[in-house]
């Protein structure tokens, strides 16, 4: 059964006039007249009594008109919903973020996504970028938004904000008192990273910063989990490391956020998708570009009480 014979039985049960449902479809009368047969053939029924005098629906007709009308309406709205699915207007993205992007990146961008593009669904996944890169590489998320760019050349990248980094330290340790301090002087400091696997660009954009300082780090903790760098910097005299975002957020932990210097160690933050991405990870992409430029500053003072360290 073809659909253009629902649409030529449709114009007759509304019309109830061979001529006028013909002229409507543009097509001869008795080309009109054929597709009706071959519908009536296919279905084994007659679905229009004709006469010299008039034209009329069978009890058959009128229920199929019914049932027809309703086939042509779901075949609309499944052209319409594949249309906007194929440019990005409907659909579901799965996206990573970490903290800093939830605080700076995200939601500006989801709301240019809500509002150019209404059908389209998301689903969140809060984590730091090791993680996210590893989900991303397996199918499970469509866009990272993580520090540094995508470790293996079969991914996509767009660069998104540059991070400044800050330490983090307890308000016992004297330089919790200070608005900032050169990095050169974390030589004499204890301090505590996240295992390079969890944060690669934080663990090192720190260590970078430091050669060009001339000096070696003294790394006493290594931890997997912000929560447990906020242990180990309130327990022990060490310094932590966090994003300027976590540095301006302080839920009070007991900790204060300091600003480094000389350098600034920084970390880029990046957008990253596989290729050939479905249009809907396109569309946000669009968006995430129009939401911008995005910045992160330094915390304005050495009171902030950050949530511990984290990518």
């Amino acid at each position: 059964m073809e659909l253009r014979y629902l649409t030529s039985f449709l114009a007759i049960a509304e019309e109830l006039h061979f001529g006028r449902a013909a002229a409507r479809l543009h097509l001869a009368q008795p080309s009109l007249s054929q597709q009706l047969q071959r519908l009536e053939r296919d279905i084994g029924v007659e679905l229009v009594a004709r006469t010299s005098h008039e034209v009329r629906l069978t009890a058959a007709g009128r229920a199929f008109e019914v049932e027809a009308r309703r086939l042509l309406d779901a075949t609309q709205r499944a052209v319409t919903v594949a249309r906007e699915a194929a440019s990005g207007r409907t659909g579901m993205i799965s996206i990573g973020f970490n903290y800093p992007a939830g605080q700076r990146v995200l939601q500006p961008t989801l709301l240019r996504l809500a509002a150019d593009y209404p059908g389209v669904s998301t689903t969140l996944w809060e984590a730091r970028s090791g993680p996210q890169l590893s989900a991303l590489t397996e199918g499970r998320l469509d866009v990272a938004l993580v520090f540094a760019g995508p470790p293996s050349a079969q991914l996509r990248s767009q660069r998104v904000a540059t991070i400044p980094l800050v330490a983090v330290v307890s308000r016992r340790h004297p330089w919790s008192a200070r608005a900032e301090v050169p990095f050169r002087e974390l030589a004499d400091q204890p301090c505590v990273l996240f295992r390079r696997e969890q944060s690669p660009a934080m663990h090192d954009a720190i260590l970078a910063a430091a050669d060009r300082c001339g000096i070696a780090l003294t790394v006493s903790d290594e931890v997997d989990d912000s929560g447990a760098t906020g242990i180990v910097v309130t327990t022990k005299p060490v310094v932590g490391f966090a994003s300027a975002a976590r540095g301006a957020h302080p839920p009070g932990h007991g900790l204060s956020a300091v600003r480094l210097v000389d350098p600034v160690p920084t970390v880029g933050m990046y957008a990253v998708w596989r290729p050939d991405p479905q249009p809907v990870v396109s569309a946000f992409l669009d968006c995430l570009e129009a939401a911008g430029p995005f910045v992160d500053r330094p915390p304005a003072a050495a009171a902030t009480r950050p949530d511990p360290a984290g990518a």
